[in-house]
């Protein structure tokens, strides 16, 4: 579960000194589908403000089943930000190599079996 969740709280932003009323709805729904918050490997601002008298913020998380172990490291890429005020949010996911068997099946252009599906 990634995304701005527009919720300031100290947390997650050890520079903001208050608690968010919405940090629980919020915890008790990631909990509820397995998930826990994964705090970047380089933590930081997730938005930077617009105007020069607010502070920049943390308000792009990501929740995480932690067992899942094709979930490598999350990375904040401040230098990516620009033009947008939010900074990309990497996750790497392991793909594990598969074989994976393809069955094709087609009919011949101008057989008797396209014949037959056309008059269908």
């Amino acid at each position: 579960m990634i995304g701005d969740f527009n919720i300031r709280d100290n947390n997650w932003d050890p520079n903001y000194p208050h608690h968010s009323i919405h940090i629980d709805d919020l915890v008790t729904l990631a909990e509820s589908l397995g998930l826990e918050l994964f705090p970047p490997i380089n933590p930081g601002p997730t938005r930077f403000a617009d105007n020069p008298h607010d502070s920049n913020s943390v308000i792009d998380l990501v929740f995480i089943n932690l067992n899942n172990s094709g979930f490598g490291q999350h990375t904040l890429h401040h230098d990516l930000h620009k033009p947008s005020d939010h900074v990309p949010l990497i996750i790497e996911v392991g793909i594990e190599e598969a074989n994976i068997d393809n069955v094709i099946w087609s009919i011949c252009k101008d057989s008797k079996e396209e014949e037959t599906l056309s008059r269908q």
